[in-house]
């Protein structure tokens, strides 16, 4: 068979790739290793992760705020199987949307592990032991990444597990050691605080979700540590054992003093590295970087063989869904000859814990860093109606604009439902709004996004109406 594009690995960057692909009429192909699409996102990733923290927190409401909105239970109490069950029914059905979009868009499925004989060549060995080989004109890398893991910790991934066991547990853990205070970590120690688990976090660096603006990461330890959570900040950890169903996970503080954590289950949640392995690369002069074992690209994500592009996570930039989808967007419209472009600064960041963290554009030690005057407004949701309503007021929204222009050039969110919110603000810095903007823009009331015209108005002379 010959192909316009074949698209290897089917996550959110492949398969978007693929369809866009294919509404531009070129003929395309996709090649996925595992016996399902969707990628690490759909199968053991943002989809199940975001099921079981929907499912923990009706959990966590029921036995903790239920009863002050006049709701009473009795014999509350966790079905585990259950909520597994449920978390690979949403799994199941997002994967086969998938499978179904193939077939609608007519394009041509692979299920085995793709590799490049040559350029223009690919081989599909299959599960059965089978090969064949395709043609294509251009091919586009989609492989993602798997959990990333520290050389001294043996996962037996039982006991020392990564975020893919976290997903399937059998019970729910006693003492949760987390090791990495990421998104990742932090989303699935969410999962089990709520349903019961002591969670310790060791987190080398001196602050949580240290990739966003600060006070954000202020805001959730303080909102986490209501939830039962326990923060050892400025630990690099040493080592890990298990023996029997205890756990003991070794590490030195900040004073270079040895300390150990002893639990039933260890998290290693420290970050993802590219999956870049056996695509014979080396087959057609395509090198990885020896850290991350990303590969590198052009500013149209092209590799050093004309033809061949690369994608989400084996590319520069963040780790995130919806930035590989993007990309998968952005080199279809390329290929068939378009002028598409992306705005890196404007991919949005999101941690789905409760409250809900949300960032976009420039942190407010960025623009220190590089010198720009700015002025910062926020809004705490403690002063919103609707959050007393809810009952969810932890959090706040800041504002960051050009100290001269006005123009917003950062958005930073914690509190209820702030991964929706932050597209709002989004658009506006798609569209070069000022602060003022958004404050002169009528929000519904009561609602959550009224914060984030408050806390516009607040960068704008402090004109904030409500506090």
């Amino acid at each position: 068979m010959k192909y316009d594009v074949v698209v290897i690995g089917s996550g959110p960057g492949g398969y978007v790739a693929a369809i866009r692909c294919a509404q531009l009429g070129l003929k395309t192909a996709i090649i996925e290793r595992y016996n399902t699409f969707g990628g690490t996102c759909l199968n053991v990733g943002c989809i199940p992760s975001k099921a079981l923290l929907d499912s923990s927190e009706h959990y966590h409401n029921a036995a903790h705020t239920f009863k002050t909105h006049g709701i009473e239970l009795s014999n509350l109490k966790v079905n585990l199987e259950q909520m597994i069950n449920r978390k690979n029914e949403v799994v199941k059905q997002t994967t086969d949307g998938i499978t179904f979009l193939m077939k609608k868009n007519k394009i041509d499925t692979y299920y085995g592990h793709g590799s490049f004989v040559n350029k223009n060549t690919i081989k599909v060995a299959k599960a059965d032991g089978t090969e064949q080989v395709i043609e294509t004109a251009k091919t586009i890398i989609a492989t993602g990444s798997k959990p990333a893991s520290l050389p001294f910790i043996p996962l037996d991934k039982k006991r020392i597990i990564t975020s893919t066991e976290a997903l399937n547990l059998t019970e729910v853990p006693k003492h949760l050691i987390l090791i990495g205070g990421g998104v990742i970590g932090l989303e699935l120690g969410s999962v089990y605080a709520r349903l019961g688990a002591k969670v310790t976090v060791v987190e080398y660096m001196n602050s949580i979700i240290p990739t966003m603006d600060k006070e954000l990461g202020k805001q959730l330890q303080r909102s986490l540590k209501g939830l039962g959570f326990e923060f050892m900040l400025n630990h690099k950890v040493t080592g890990a054992s298990v023996k029997g169903k205890e756990v003991t996970v070794t590490a030195e503080n900040a004073k270079g003093e040895a300390v150990e954590f002893k639990g039933d289950y260890c998290l290693v949640a420290v970050g993802r590295t590219a999956y870049t392995e056996n695509l014979g690369l080396e087959n057609i002069g395509i090198t990885v970087e020896e850290r991350g074992k990303k590969i590198a690209v052009n500013d149209h994500l092209e590799t050093v063989v004309p033809g061949i592009y690369a994608i989400g996570d084996v590319v520069r930039g963040a780790m995130l869904a919806h930035k590989a989808e993007e990309e998968g967007v952005y080199v279809a419209e390329l290929i068939a000859g378009q002028k598409p472009h992306m705005n890196y600064n404007l991919i949005p960041g999101v941690v789905y814990t409760w409250p809900e963290v949300a960032s976009v554009g420039k942190t407010e030690e960025e623009l220190k860093e590089a010198g720009i005057k700015y002025k910062s407004g926020s809004f705490p949701f403690k002063a919103s109606g609707r959050a007393r309503a809810s009952m969810d007021t932890d959090g706040l929204i800041k504002v960051l604009a050009d100290a001269e222009t006005d123009e917003i050039l950062g958005v930073h969110m914690i509190g209820p439902r702030v991964a929706d919110m932050i597209a709002e603000a989004v658009v506006a810095m798609e569209f070069r709004a000022s602060a003022e903007d958004i404050g002169r823009i009528c929000h519904a009331h009561p609602t959550y996004t009224e914060s984030f015209k408050e806390a516009a108005l607040a960068a704008t002379a402090n004109r904030a109406l409500h506090i």
